[in-house]
C-alpha cells in the first residue's frame, strides 16, 4: 500500500467501522498531470463495471519503432489516482510492452466510491477490455500489481481460473500478505496507539488478503519482489507470500522505499527477464535466502 497507509489511524478512530473496506483505500480525485508529462504517448480509456460504474485508465502503447512484446495490466496501491502511481510503469513501453493502467472507481477520473468486493469488478472490466483490444490480441499478458494492487490481484485471480488462464505471468511488488497485519503494523509505530494495535486492526477485514488465495495461483508463473527496507508493508510480507505460494515461483528481495522497486534500473531488468520468459527464469532461479540482498546478474 502506498505511504497513505499512515493516515489508516484517522480513518479507524473517525469512522469505528467494524470491518468496513473502505479503509483500506485512500483516494484522490482529478488528475494532476498525464503521461504526457513524461513525453510518452498515452490515451484515455473508459470502461463500465458490472455494476455501471464509469471507470478511467490509461493506455500507454509501446515505443514507436518497437516490435510489441507483450501487455502489461498495472494495478496501483491503495493512495492518490493514476498519477501518483506512473512511475510503476512509466519505462515499459520503451521496452516493448504497451501498458494499461487502472483507476479503481473513486480514484482518479474514475466514478464511485472504492470498496471490497465492488473493486473486483474493476479489475473485471480492464480484463474485459484487454480481452477485445485489437492491438492485445496474439501477445503475452502480464499482470503487475503493486502494494494493495497485488493484493487484490491475487484475490481476483484465487477466484477466477479463466483470467489466471489468459495471463502469461504475475508479478508482485511490496504486496501486504495480510491487510490486518500491515494496520497492527501502522498501529505499532506510534507510542498513542501501540497498546491498541490489536483491537483497532480487527476493524480491517482479512477475509480477502492475499496471503488467504496465493496458493490458488498454482501454475501460474509468479515473481514476488519486496524492500528488505520497506516501512509501509514490511519484508516480512514478501516472505510470507512466497512461503504460502506454489510453483513455480520466485522471490526477489530489492532496496528502497516501498514501491519505488522500479526506479532501480537493476530491478528493471530483472522484471524485464521474468516476463520474457517466465517459466525459465522461476526455474533457474535458486530458491531465495532469508538474509542475502540477491542482485541480477
Amino acid at each position: 500500500m502506498a505511504s497513505k497507509l499512515r493516515l489508516l489511524l484517522v480513518g479507524l478512530l473517525g469512522g469505528l467501522l467494524s470491518g468496513c473496506s473502505g479503509l483500506l483505500f485512500y483516494p484522490e480525485p482529478g488528475l494532476p498531470f498525464t503521461p504526457a508529462r513524461a513525453e510518452l504517448e498515452y490515451r484515455d480509456i473508459h470502461l463500465s463495471a458490472a455494476d455501471g460504474t464509469r471507470l478511467h485508465a490509461w493506455w500507454l502503447p509501446a515505443k514507436p519503432g518497437l516490435a510489441v512484446k507483450g501487455t502489461v495490466l498495472h494495478l496501483h496501491g491503495n493512495g492518490g489516482n493514476l498519477a501518483w502511481h506512473l512511475g510503476g510503469a512509466y519505462w515499459l513501453p520503451a521496452q516493448g510492452y504497451q501498458v494499461l493502467m487502472l483507476d479503481y472507481r473513486g480514484y482518479g477520473l474514475s466514478e464511485g466510491k472504492p470498496s471490497l468486493p465492488a473493486v473486483y469488478q474493476d479489475i473485471d472490466a480492464a480484463f474485459a477490455w484487454l480481452e477485445q483490444a485489437p492491438e492485445v490480441q496474439g501477445k503475452p499478458l502480464i499482470l503487475l500489481g503493486q502494494s494493495l494492487g497485488g493484493a487484490l490481484a491475487v484475490h481476483y485471480l484465487s477466484e477466477r481460473p479463466q483470467r489466471r488462464a489468459a495471463l502469461h505471468a504475475l508479478a508482485l511488488d511490496g504486496v501486504p500478505a495480510s491487510y490486518r497485519g500491515v494496520a497492527r503494523h501502522a498501529l505499532s509505530r506510534s507510542w498513542l496507539t501501540w497498546p491498541l494495535q490489536v483491537p483497532l486492526s480487527w476493524l480491517i477485514p482479512d477475509g480477502d488478503s492475499a496471503i488467504h488465495g496465493i496458493a490458488a495461483l498454482e501454475g501460474l508463473p509468479l515473481l514476488i519482489l519486496h524492500s528488505a527496507d520497506d516501512e509501509v508493508v514490511p519484508f516480512a510480507n514478501g516472505r510470507l507470500l512466497y512461503q504460502a505460494a506454489r510453483p513455480p515461483h520466485a522471490f526477489q528481495a530489492t532496496r528502497g522505499q516501498h514501491v519505488q522497486t522500479f526506479a532501480e534500473p537493476a530491478w528493471r531488468q530483472l522484471l524485464l527477464e521474468f516476463v520474457s520468459a517466465p517459466q525459465a527464469f522461476v526455474e533457474r532461479r535458486p530458491p531465495a535466502t532469508e538474509s542475502a540482498i540477491e542482485s541480477p546478474q
